[in-house]
């Protein structure tokens, strides 16, 4: 007799197996940032310690800085439409803008995600792997010569050269081999496919 809660034993070579995890899908992975947040905080950094400095200074009895000096005059006599102060504005807008994009996206545009088989498995295909990968499935199609891939995040551009056979035949082939190997690939959101086929000598 089985004790409670003991699993069942099965007759023959039976055997329960566990269904499958569905595939999870993922997104894109985020870069670190680290180059720009190390210059932003250096320059933060040295500019912050540098007033704190002055300011010091001045609190001991000792005078300010020439450049604080000069700073203040000219802030107290150009006006807001002076074109320095005008350029000076639109440097700082745009580094604002650039810091602010770099940190609402994700960055890592040469990595392709890939289906999650698990929800704590990560993985990606470089763009480059990807596209060597489909140059070399191109060249296995008979009639083409030479093949050039550019595999962007949301579609593989091919071009390939065929000397013989009928460009359409050669066209077809390959879309049906790199459609499945791009289907193969496992990537979480997989590009669309356009394929050029021309004669050598010729733009498709």
């Amino acid at each position: 007799m089985s004790e409670p809660g003991a699993t069942p034993a099965l007759d023959g070579d039976t055997a329960v197996e566990e269904p499958e995890p569905a595939p999870v899908s993922s997104r894109r992975f985020w870069a670190p940032r680290r180059i720009p947040a190390v210059v932003v905080a250096l320059l933060l950094a040295a500019a912050s310690a540098l007033l704190l400095y002055d300011v010091v200074a001045v609190r001991a009895g000792h005078p300010a800085m020439r450049w604080r000096h000069a700073l203040a005059r000219q802030l107290a006599e150009r006006q807001l439409d002076d074109m320095w102060v005008l350029v000076g504005a639109g440097v700082a807008a745009a580094l604002g803008l650039w810091l602010i994009v770099l940190a609402v996206t994700p960055g890592l545009r040469y990595l392709l995600p890939m289906w999650r088989p698990r929800p704590d498995v990560r993985a990606a295909l470089r763009r480059d792997a990807a596209a060597l990968l489909l140059r070399d499935r191109a060249l296995d199609v008979s009639g083409v010569r030479a093949a050039r891939v550019r595999m962007r995040r949301r579609r593989a551009d091919v071009r390939a050269v065929a000397h013989f056979r009928e460009l359409d035949d050669v066209r077809a082939d390959l879309e049906a081999s790199l459609t499945d190997t791009i289907r193969g690939l496992g990537l979480a959101r997989p590009p669309a496919l356009s394929v050029r086929v021309a004669r050598p000598g010729r733009k498709g």
